[in-house]
């Protein structure tokens, strides 16, 4: 079975998009919305595609690694998969398929991440250019061993999961590279080339690539060398 987990805050813009596209999946599956107390109709919504919603009961605002955390607690399904609420996967039933192929053909293999393409009628060159690029970085230093990922797809062995501990929750960002970083230590992790979701792009359309890609890379660098996310990402809707 595969578990979707899918975090969400005051998504109400994207959220039954993504579920839609997740939710002709033919295969056995469970569908599981791991929710921040939105204020809007995120919840309202989700409800119409899933009875397995999880909203944050705790103090202060919940983050992302808590949040995807929070979904895999309850999953019962030999993969998890992650899934940003702005995305959404086409021909679900061959994506997957060709997911599970991968995992059968390498036995050794932990979890799989995708190349992400900005929708079409929003997209810019620029998120073609650097989508593209940071696609072939993230494949190139899966198959030297270092593990990589972005945080809109992410397909794993549930066992892999429990055993490296989840996602560390003292991060504030960089936290699916993280885990990519711990899973490869001890299995392969992977990104196959053609294996894309869409998504909006909404982040580095509201605050331009030249400050979203330095957030990045400071992030990335900070939590490689000191475990310590030195930013936020700031809600953007």
């Amino acid at each position: 079975m595969i578990s979707f987990i899918i975090p969400t805050l005051n998504e109400e813009k994207t959220i039954e998009n993504t579920l839609k596209s997740i939710g002709v999946f033919s295969g056995e599956k469970e569908i599981i919305i791991s929710d921040g107390k939105s204020g809007d109709k995120t919840v309202e919504i989700a409800k119409k595609y899933t009875d397995k919603i999880v909203v944050h009961n705790g103090f202060g605002r919940q983050n992302i690694p808590q949040g995807r955390n929070d979904g895999a607690k309850i999953a019962t399904g030999e993969y998890i998969v992650f899934v940003d609420a702005d995305v959404t996967i086409l021909d679900i039933n061959n994506f997957i398929a060709r997911g599970e192929n991968y995992f059968k053909k390498d036995k050794k293999l932990v979890a799989i991440t995708a190349g992400c393409i900005v929708f079409e009628d929003v997209a810019t060159i620029f998120d073609k250019i650097i989508f593209k690029i940071l696609a072939l970085y993230f494949t190139f230093l899966n198959f030297i061993g270092l593990g990589a990922a972005g945080g809109e797809f992410q397909m794993i062995k549930r066992e892999a999961f429990l055993k490296v501990g989840g996602f560390n929750e003292k991060l504030a960002a960089s936290e699916d590279m993280d885990l990519f970083w711990r899973l490869a230590k001890i299995g392969r992790t992977k990104l196959p080339i053609g294996f894309n979701v869409y998504h909006t792009g909404r982040r580095a359309h509201k605050i331009g690539w030249p400050k979203l890609l330095w957030q990045w890379s400071s992030n990335t660098i900070k939590v490689f060398f000191f475990k310590k996310a030195p930013s936020e990402w700031k809600e953007i809707r």
